[in-house]
């Protein structure tokens, strides 16, 4: 009996041996072993940390084929990362193409959310798809605070046929209007950045009332003569930075309209496209703002203008607090721009008084060439000319030889440093002495 109950033991001792040290991890580690014996797969993917997950939009039913329709699963998938608390990462993979139809994404999420966009997303390319839904909108995200979308990915507008339907490209189509690829509205703590987006239907990245928004290291690519299709649109947004991306687009590389304010720019490459534009403002003779603007490092090549302020008459509010630093320009019309009279529309605008206030505007450390013989250009409104206009060292020639110039109406402000060409308001005895020193040295105009 003794004998007996000694042989269980070692039996049992062997078989616990077996199962915890040999058969277990071989289960656990052994390739194939899950097509044998298959447990229940969540499609949430914890990582290391507690509270991260990881949502795979294929874990949700995207084919990952740019033919099949994979909004569903996005909305799944986001819905799900909205709902949970953490920091929850949306995966679109590496090295597939997903169609993704127009769609309306909200918070308040109780994540902070990270999209990750490895691959590819189209939109459709049949404008008949936006019937009955909002044709300004085609990736729109509002309400969700502490986002990040970045992934290395490209975010496909597919806009060809809606350029060719623009009444931009032929006068005889009515004006509709058209979306924009990616729009961030009410988002606050809002990073977009390491992605490629192209061809879209309009605008191509718009940021409207939001706050403390940075953009960083993106290509935005669209042919010269797609029509609208600015590169990043900021409105009525607070706190922005955009910095080392590259922008070719058929519209200007970066807007700033109405209402936005403590917006810094900087390492930036613009063209084609039509130049860094301040407005337009005043439309319809709205009050407007746009307040606390550094430009602060940007190539600017064959672009339609280059530093660019734009109003409508009849309009009201202000632009003031806006530097523009340290930018080269190369075969670039209208370099330095301010214009009070500008006017898009099929029909000649009507000559009102009143005008958005143009004010302590600063062009600092600016060279390059001019694709047009007036360089500078200041054309204020009578009722509210522009002051405190401040120039330094300037230096704009022409591409095709020749002077280039300056022109002024009802602009006021001062000048330093070296300035070509001249400038067309008062300046200080300092500049008048700097200048006959330039004017006397030949090699200067040889340039």
């Amino acid at each position: 009996m003794k004998n007996l109950r000694y042989c269980f033991t070692w039996a049992f001792i062997i078989i616990f041996i077996y199962v915890n040290v040999l058969v277990t991890p071989y289960l656990t580690h052994a390739e194939g072993f899950d097509s044998v014996i298959q447990r229940p797969r969540s499609r949430l993917r914890r990582t290391r940390t507690r509270s991260k997950w990881v949502l795979y939009v294929g874990d949700y039913g995207a084919k990952g084929d740019g033919l099949h329709n994979d909004t569903e699963a996005f909305l799944e998938a986001w819905g799900i990362a909205c709902s949970l608390a953490g920091f929850i990462n949306v995966v679109f993979p590496f090295g597939k193409t997903f169609l993704v139809h127009p769609v309306d994404i909200g918070g308040h999420c109780r994540s902070k959310i990270t999209l990750t966009i490895s691959g590819t997303i189209v939109a459709p390319q049949d404008p008949v798809v936006w019937l009955g839904l909002n044709q300004r909108k085609w990736l729109y995200f509002h309400g969700v605070n502490h986002l990040t979308v970045e992934g290395g990915g490209t975010i496909d507008g597919m806009g060809q046929e809606w350029w060719a339907r623009s009444c931009k490209i032929n006068s005889t189509n009515p004006c509709h209007p058209a979306p924009t690829a990616l729009t961030f509205h009410r988002c606050k703590n809002l990073k977009v950045r390491n992605l490629m987006l192209i061809n879209s239907q309009k605008m191509h990245l718009s940021f409207t009332n939001c706050m403390r928004v940075v953009a960083s290291h993106l290509k935005v690519l669209a042919p010269a003569s797609s029509p609208n299709t600015d590169g990043i649109h900021i409105s009525a947004t607070k706190g922005v930075e955009v910095r080392n991306s590259v922008i070719r687009t058929g519209d200007d590389c970066i807007s700033i309209v109405r209402n936005s304010s403590r917006v810094w720019i900087r390492n930036i490459s613009c063209g084609p496209g039509h130049g860094i534009s301040i407005g337009s403002l005043g439309k319809e003779n709205k009050w407007e703002t746009v307040q606390n603007v550094i430009v602060d490092g940007a190539y600017l090549y064959n672009t339609d203008n280059g530093l660019r302020i734009k109003t409508w008459q009849g309009g009201s509010g202000l632009a003031s607090k806006i530097t523009f630093q340290n930018i080269w320009m190369e075969n670039v019309s209208n370099p330095i721009i301010i214009d009070q009279f500008y006017c898009d529309s099929r029909n000649p605008c009507e000559n009102q008084t009143s005008a958005v206030r143009v004010e302590n505007i600063s062009f600092i450390d600016i060279q390059g060439t001019s694709a047009s013989d007036e360089a500078i250009k200041f054309a204020c409104s009578d009722a509210s000319p522009c002051e405190g206009l401040y120039l330094e060292n300037i230096f704009l020639v022409s591409c095709f030889g020749g002077n280039t110039s300056s022109f002024c109406w009802q602009a006021h402000g001062s000048a330093r440093g070296f300035l070509y060409p001249p400038p067309c308001f008062s300046f200080t005895d300092d500049f008048i002495r700097q200048n006959v020193l330039v004017d006397s040295n030949p090699a200067i105009h040889s340039v």
